[in-house]
């Protein structure tokens, strides 16, 4: 088989996991163990080529001179592993910050490899986010065309609140001690140039569930179908093979949420607790189940899909139980729909009511450039 024109898919757990899903649908928990042979994609000189599972994806397009200049998209589909560290910053004010971050950046690969060597069983890969308002000084390169800050979306009830944030690092790895590592160097070498606003560490829970007891993440898009849910393709030729993020960390009532019976559980997020079978959508008008509110259909009727790498944390001796989630995908409004659902409601007023257990603390957007994109930061030193 010809390797430039397949998808080697590792195994992978193709799951997320939302404070129950929060931004989830149908059930497709699916390990990835195949090699599918599929033509390469074209979009006129852009076409996805060399793309396995088990490297980084390669995006190619043509140049004015008719050579292919190849982006590498970051490793946004890296595998689901036991642990992640989500670390979200801001550039500071200090003179030179921004070089510094630019240096750093791109040379993040480097240190990556650093970290990584030590075990490559362990799956480490570190994905880079920049968030709106750094964009356009840190990078001085165009604008990806559908980033901006996080809208607060108002409901009746319940808000989605929108938070700083200039930089994402989403650290995973199979090993705590790796993340760890990773992260002490990486802001040892950012020292003064930014300032932590939240750190949060993430871990696997049983068979891929959330606190709340129910798997999450079967929505995940798999094999060929990751890289068009999920990379910028030729809609924004100067974003191309980058991704845009979405992350909101959110607490649970507990107590509240173990005073439900098992049967208004599952309406409320629309699967079976036990085996995860998907329930039938309510008619339309009435309560939708979170499952239904986060599905996402265009005006064609084509129902659209991000990936989601979200992770349970939480203390017991604190009381603080929650969900990390972080959404990958192609096109911002997919997410930002996603939202308005859930809060405002469909119809208005009828929100998604695992937000009456599960609340918001914060809200960011990024966009991961591509890793070719990274390395070419240091230019603007």
């Amino acid at each position: 088989m010809n390797e430039s024109r397949s998808f080697k898919i590792a195994s992978r757990l193709s799951q997320s996991w939302p404070s129950a899903h929060l931004i989830s649908r149908s059930s497709r928990l699916a390990i990835r163990t195949t090699l599918i042979h599929v033509p390469s994609r074209q979009f006129g000189g852009i076409g996805y080529q060399n793309i396995s599972w088990g490297q980084q994806s390669r995006v190619n397009m043509c140049t004015r001179s008719g050579h292919r200049v190849p982006i590498e998209p970051q490793r946004v589909d890296a595998s689901l592993t036991q642990c992640a560290t989500f670390l979200v910053a801001t550039i500071t004010e200090t003179p030179g910050a921004a070089d510094v971050v630019r240096s750093v950046l791109s040379g993040i690969d480097g240190l990556a490899k650093n970290v990584a060597i030590r075990d490559l069983g362990a799956a480490f890969t570190c994905t880079v986010g920049i968030g709106s308002e750094a964009w356009d000084s840190l990078t001085k390169m165009p604008r990806p065309a559908e980033l901006h800050p996080f809208p607060v979306v108002h409901g009746q009830k319940h808000t989605a609140v929108s938070t700083p944030g200039d930089l994402l690092f989403h650290i995973r790895s199979e090993r705590r001690d790796l993340c760890f590592e990773f992260e002490r160097q990486l802001l040892d070498a950012l020292g003064s140039a930014v300032v932590v606003v939240d750190e949060t560490l993430g871990f696997r829970y049983f068979d891929v569930r959330d606190l709340l007891g129910f798997v999450d993440g079967t929505a995940n898009p798999i094999g060929p179908d990751v890289p068009p849910s999920v990379l910028v393709a030729e809609e924004d030729i100067s974003a191309i093979g980058g991704s845009y993020i979405v992350v909101q960390k959110y607490v649970h009532d507990m107590k509240a949420w173990s005073g439900l019976s098992t049967e208004q559980q599952e309406a409320i997020i629309g699967r079976k607790k036990l085996d995860n079978v998907e329930l039938d959508d309510a008619d339309p008008g009435q309560q939708q189940s979170h499952k239904s509110l986060a599905t996402i259909e265009d005006e064609n009727g084509e129902e659209h899909e991000i990936l989601r790498d979200n992770m349970p944390f939480g203390s017991p001796g604190s009381g603080e139980f929650g969900t990390f989630f972080i959404g990958y995908s192609r096109r911002l409004w997919v997410m930002e729909r996603m939202l308005e659902r859930m809060f405002i409601g469909d119809p208005p007023g009828l929100h998604d009511r695992l937000l009456d257990f599960s609340t918001p603390l914060t809200g960011t957007t990024f966009f991961a450039p591509s890793s070719s994109l990274l390395r070419r930061l240091s230019a603007e030193l």
